[in-house]
């Protein structure tokens, strides 16, 4: 159960780390998609911020997640749901709860543009594929609530989740938005869309007809303009809130080449289109060059990965400013895996090992040609709730760390397209803010350390 206690005055709810409430149904569902959608009854409600209360967070510093300097001191007036004023050194409003967060930094609440909270990270390779095959629908879904939730304790109170199966995205992100679970607010994609035998196709590796039919457009799989714009109907019609798309192989798919493309460009251009056109962004899977400069010579919001890009593919993002998210969680993980020695299939593990070679050498030049980075992680690559982690991957790689952070926040509420409500801490945007010890802009591993979460009005963590 919820446990309500009082910081200054101010209820914060504490979630434990299991699911004490019972599950309850109130019918048997008669299909997969139906039964997702009843995760909303999973647990206890939460509450919801009382638009009459005012709430005044302090603290030494802080970042509104697009300047180039820190304020000292942070304050800022919280009413309801929403930022009412950001003002150092304003006095509280009368009535209202103030919660001093002492030597720490408030920043807008961090936004993830690639995840996958409906997929459980495995070490091992036979094992995650294991599991997959034999766990129901209704076990990830539940699993998944826990990682959500660990993904909102990190700090991260939006995230784009660019893959899932069963509808399980769908799922958690209504759950979470209805109140029913806690997580961070969830962009979904419900399947990524690739070709036959491509990163897309989890019957690729398998013997023929093991599965007893061939994967088609449910399965994210399409071939062809025509197929392709069906399918990108499909994911809509669905929920998708965005649209993914595999032109390359990808590094954890057995039989494919992360250097060769995987669509045509009339395919990419017919995806792009069609998801624009139903106003949805398209995001594209895309480690080598050819495939990268098909998605934008379509006109593709953002490449994720981009692990082998050239500098002619670069260029172009530069000119029609598509935003570079490169996953270095993913990197990360992977060297985890390397260096414990679980079990990898060989063309996996060189596949890998060349991402981890190339990866440094792209980002350099990307961050030398000024090419917008956007944060993102590849969650379910490496153990969920470790996101933060990534701006220091980007400071290593050559970010200033305040430039890590706007990629974090900022950068990416213009990515998914919902700047007008989050991503920065201004008066009228959502109550989305985190609170971290000390300075990130001298030490970016403290972004690591989030000590105080509250999303949309509601604290859901204060350490202190």
């Amino acid at each position: 159960m919820a446990v309500h206690i009082s910081t200054s005055a101010f209820p914060v709810q504490v979630i434990g780390t299991r699911m004490d409430s019972a599950i309850m149904f109130s019918y048997m569902p008669r299909n997969l998609k139906a039964t997702i959608f009843l995760l909303s009854a999973a647990t206890a409600l939460f509450a919801q911020p009382d638009n009459a209360r005012t709430v005044v967070l302090k603290s030494a510093r802080l970042y509104d997640g697009k300047s180039d300097r820190m304020i000292s001191p942070g304050w800022v007036l919280v009413r309801g749901d929403r930022i009412d004023r950001v003002a150092a050194g304003s006095p509280a409003p009368p009535g209202s709860a103030v919660i001093d967060l002492g030597d720490a930094t408030l920043l807008p609440g961090f936004i993830d543009a690639h995840t996958h909270l409906g997929w459980a990270y495995s070490a091992s390779y036979d094992q995650r594929e294991m599991e997959r095959m034999r766990k129901t629908s209704i076990e990830i879904a539940l699993d998944a609530t826990v990682w959500v939730r660990k993904t909102l304790m990190a700090g991260f109170t939006t995230v784009r989740d660019l893959g899932s199966t069963d509808f399980i995205d769908i799922g958690l992100r209504n759950a979470i938005a209805d109140g029913s679970i806690p997580g961070p607010r969830m962009l979904v994609t419900v399947r990524g869309i690739g070709a036959t035998g491509g990163h897309a196709d989890d019957f690729s590796g398998y013997k023929y007809n093991l599965f007893g039919r061939e994967p088609g457009i449910a399965d994210g799989v399409a071939d062809g303009p025509v197929e392709i714009r069906k399918a990108v109907r499909w994911v809509i019609k669905n929920g998708a809130d965005v649209v993914k798309v595999h032109v390359t192989g990808g590094v954890l798919s057995l039989t494919d080449d992360v250097n060769r493309p995987q669509l045509t460009q009339e395919e990419i251009d017919a995806l792009v289109a069609e998801a624009h056109a139903l106003g949805r962004k398209a995001a594209c899977h895309a480690h080598s060059s050819e495939g990268a400069k098909r998605a934008i010579r379509a006109g593709i919001d953002s490449i994720e990965h981009g692990t082998f890009l050239d500098d002619e593919a670069l260029d172009m993002m530069k000119a029609r400013g598509t935003v570079l998210v490169p996953t270095l969680m993913a990197i990360q993980g992977f060297r985890e895996r390397l260096q414990n020695g679980t079990n990898l299939p060989a063309p996996i593990a060189a596949k890998g090992r060349a991402a981890m070679e190339s990866m440094n050498s792209t980002m350099r030049r990307a961050i030398a040609k000024a090419v917008i980075i956007g944060l993102g992680t590849d969650a379910s690559v490496y153990p969920h709730g470790r996101n933060a982690e990534e701006f220091g991957h980007l400071v290593e790689m050559g970010m200033k760390p305040l430039d890590a952070l706007k990629a974090g926040t900022s950068i990416n509420a213009r990515l998914l397209g919902i700047a007008g409500e989050t991503g920065t801490l201004e008066a009228g945007k959502l109550a989305d803010i985190v609170a971290v010890p000390g300075d990130p802009s001298i030490d970016i591993h403290r972004a690591e350390k989030v000590f105080f979460v509250m999303k949309q009005g509601v604290v859901y963590r204060n350490d202190r």
